[in-house]
Parts: structure tokens; C-alpha cells; sequence
């Protein structure tokens, strides 16, 4: 059985990272599946999924700061000089990170750890409404 869901989520750009656990184990319960995956895909090319534990130091600051580090907002990128916007940064770290992740599913629950969350981070320069889509496949 495949069984797709769709998250809604608002975002205000600029690196904010949200956590898209509760959404997503609410996809798996619907679905009814009680052994296989949970591919979660963010629809677009300047947001981004992982999976991080949800604390106000890492998502408020670190996350942030590394992603600086590896793709300064204020550096050249070809992307703006073509289009004449500003996000170049923002789809290079959402093309580092990766626009997906796939989790097991066993005994009807996502098997993530106890500081595990699934977060999506929007990487724009502006709010977003951000449709991630959720596809449950097993039995």
C-alpha cells in the first residue's frame, strides 16, 4: 500500500528551522501503515529536511551559524547575478542538505530516537508557504 499525505507549513525564511515531527507522525497513524517508510519531501529548491534534536541552542543558533560558515548570505553567487535576487546562498545549502529524508516505520510509529526530530529548514529570504509531502509505503 502507498499512501501520500501533504504538510502545509508556514515559514519566515532566513534559515528558520521548524519541527515537522507531530505532522509527520500524524501522516503514519492515517495512513494505517504498520511496517514500512515515511519519504518526507519539501516541495521546492531553498528549503530542506533532516533530522536534528529540536533544542533552542542548536536550531535558534547553531544550525544557523554552520550554514554561514559553508554559504555566507553575503557571499557572490552566479545564481543572483543571473536572476537579480538574492538567494543564491539559499539554494546552495538546501542542495548540501537535501530536500528529503526516509524513515522506518515499525509498529505503526516513525522508529526516531528520544532527542530525534524531523525539522524542516526554509532557507529563502522571505516567508514561504511550504507544502512538504509525506508518502507512507508498506502494509
Amino acid at each position: 500500500m502507498v499512501v501520500t499525505k501533504k504538510i502545509q507549513v508556514s515559514t519566515n525564511g532566513n534559515s528558520e528551522v521548524l519541527d515537522i515531527t507531530l505532522q509527520a507522525e500524524k501522516a503514519v497513524t492515517d495512513s494505517g501503515v504498520s511496517a514500512g517508510t515515511a519519504t518526507l519531501f519539501v516541495v521546492g529548491s531553498t528549503a530542506a529536511i533532516t533530522t536534528t534534536e529540536y533544542e533552542p541552542g542548536l536550531v535558534n543558533h547553531d544550525i544557523k551559524a554552520a550554514f554561514e560558515k559553508i554559504a555566507p548570505a553575503n557571499g557572490r553567487y552566479e545564481h543572483e547575478e543571473t536572476w537579480h535576487d538574492d538567494n543564491g546562498h539559499s539554494h546552495v545549502r538546501a542542495s548540501l542538505l537535501g530536500p528529503s529524508l526516509t524513515v522506518p516505520i515499525v509498529d505503526g510509529k516513525l522508529t526516531l530516537g528520544t532527542w530525534q526530530q524531523i525539522i524542516l529548514i526554509d532557507f529563502d529570504t522571505r516567508p514561504r508557504n511550504r507544502q512538504v509531502i509525506c508518502q507512507i509505503a508498506g502494509e
